[in-house]
């Protein structure tokens, strides 16, 4: 049966408690998601993170989809040495390409485990997918097993704000098709925009230098990576680490105050229509930056003190 809309707005409440959740991440993508990951591994009695899976990606940066995912799946293991963390039943491989315009659920131990976790719950004690990429490992999910929309909540950071001109966002026109999944399924929405809701989530080179890059091996890691990203002499730059905000909204929903509004259409033109009959979805409109940022610096410090 259809979700009732009582119960998705039950379960759009921000949560309380230890949750239990999974990663889906591109994270050789760029840098921030490797913050997030950090960020949610250092927070346990926040998340009970069960899973994390290598969503795929293609840009200049590799040459195919599934090779993204596969340059990510080995990012994923790089940060969880740094962090003592096994990696064993932990990160899985995702899907090796996109859903697509025809809708077709690819194959993968990212979306088995998924469908498996997600059925092992139910509408009061939902599993919560954290999507920082790509959504093609939930929207395949979505298409092999329907029933599981009603067991799971999904946090994507994707798209821009409802009202910026344009939907051209990385994560979001990588797989329309799979948007279109996740937007039509009923799924519990959590959805955190870039351009015009979280694009302010910035760090500089100076912060990074005095807050992470002293924090032992995995300070210097993100420290690394974030300074592989300066351009020009880095005098007054700053690079975004969006990934973060969907774990902030996570570890405090006032850091990251949101809205109930219905879900868009998503059309094949990467544009967004209204109607306002459709169900309802939580819509992140702002993030403030200050203490997402000064939980993560505290947190890694603790670490390595």
């Amino acid at each position: 049966m259809p979700l009732s809309e009582a119960t998705r707005l039950k379960m759009l409440v921000p949560p309380a408690g230890r949750l239990r959740c999974v990663l889906d991440t591109d994270t050789y993508n760029e840098i921030d998601d490797q913050f997030a990951l950090v960020q949610m591994l250092l927070s346990p009695e926040r998340f009970d993170l069960q899973a994390i899976y290598a969503a795929p990606f293609h840009n200049d940066r590799c040459g195919s989809p599934g090779e993204g995912m596969e340059l990510s799946y080995q990012e994923v293991l790089r940060l969880l040495d740094r962090l003592d963390v096994k990696p064993d039943g932990l990160v899985h491989r995702g899907v090796t390409d996109y859903v697509g315009p025809g809708k077709t659920a690819q194959r993968a131990a990212a979306v088995d485990d998924l469908i498996a976790r997600a059925r092992s719950g139910s509408s009061d004690d939902p599993l919560y997918v954290i999507a920082i990429a790509a959504i093609s490992n939930v929207a395949s999910a979505l298409i092999q097993a329907p029933d599981i929309a009603d067991k799971m909540v999904v946090i994507w950071l994707g798209g821009h704000a409802l009202d910026w001109p344009d939907q051209q966002e990385f994560n979001l026109r990588q797989d329309v098709g799979g948007v279109q999944v996740l937007y039509d399924s009923g799924v519990p929405l959590v959805l955190v925009p870039c351009m015009g809701s979280v694009s302010h989530l910035h760090s500089t080179i100076p912060e990074i230098e005095n807050h992470v890059e002293p924090h032992g091996e995995i300070g210097r890691f993100l420290a690394m990576r974030f300074k592989e990203y300066v351009t020009g002499n880095g005098v007054g730059w700053s690079k975004e680490i969006w990934d973060m905000a969907p774990v902030g909204w996570l570890l405090d929903p006032a850091w990251a105050p949101s809205v109930l509004v219905p879900t868009p259409i998503m059309t094949q033109d990467t544009t967004y229509s209204v109607d306002r009959s459709r169900h309802l979805m939580r819509y992140v409109t702002f993030v403030r930056r200050d203490p997402i940022f000064q939980d993560f610096f505290a947190k890694l410090a603790a670490r390595a003190a």
